[in-house]
């Protein structure tokens, strides 16, 4: 994914670097808004979120583009009603992984997107994406990350017997789930549980902190330290 210096030039704002972090960042007032571009694949609550905190001036962002991999899902619905460009970019369309994140990054790039939030986006990405947007994709999760990663989180938390779970916001890397933890949020797991309603007490919490994890980026409070030519960086968030 290149090296720090590269990650330093392409990162530009929102982003401080441990080895630039005595350059001055803007403030709220002065910072134009986080222009983001949202990945979906389903229902959309996540992005409703973010459009709703937007809307009422919570979020310093502006979600220039929302892309979904599926036709005729309700995110994509959701977007339009909200005035946000959205499309279906399917990758069934594509004959490799990789000819698919090409034009996902073709199509955020045309509208000018510079930090990307996986929404429920059910794909993973390639290199191709991640070196196009290095440290700039945040995904939310639905469980304590490191614990229970990939898909039906929810239900392997009850499979388990754990007693907290919750959800996660992390930076994306090559892994599935594995990338740096910038933000959690706690759920308890009450006896009468269910994976509906696990889930759904989730859901709530995970709006919460994607939103919160997005405005302190937005405001500048986000910084990463390259590690070497394999190791995870390092990162710190401020949130309220």
């Amino acid at each position: 994914m290149g090296s720090g210096l590269d990650r330093v030039a392409i990162c530009r704002r929102r982003c401080r670097f441990a080895r630039v972090s005595s350059l001055p960042t803007a403030s709220d007032s002065e910072s134009p808004p986080l222009s983001l571009g949202v990945l979906v694949s389903g229902n959309g609550s996540n992005l409703q979120a973010i459009l709703d905190a937007t809307g009422r001036g919570e979020l310093n962002a502006r979600v220039q583009l929302v892309l979904s991999n599926k036709p005729e899902v309700r995110a994509l619905a959701r977007a339009r009603a909200a005035g946000v460009p959205a499309r279906c970019i399917s990758h069934k369309d594509y004959p490799s992984r990789e000819a698919f994140d090409a034009a996902l990054v073709e199509a955020l790039r045309e509208a000018r997107v510079e930090w990307v939030v996986l929404a429920g986006f059910m794909r993973l990405l390639t290199p191709v994406f991640l070196d196009a947007f290095p440290w700039r994709i945040v995904n939310i999760h639905p469980a304590l990350l490191p614990a229970f990663p990939g898909v039906h989180a929810q239900r392997q938390a009850l499979e388990y017997g754990v007693k907290l779970t919750g959800c996660t916001v992390h930076l994306v890397d090559t892994g599935t789930d594995t990338g740096p933890i910038l933000g959690q949020r706690a759920v308890a797991v009450r006896a009468e549980d269910d994976e509906a309603s696990l889930s759904a007490r989730i859901s709530k919490e995970e709006h919460r902190l994607l939103v919160d994890v997005l405005a302190a980026i937005a405001r500048g409070s986000l910084t990463v330290e390259p590690g070497g030519a394999a190791a995870r960086p390092r990162v710190a968030l401020e949130l309220p």
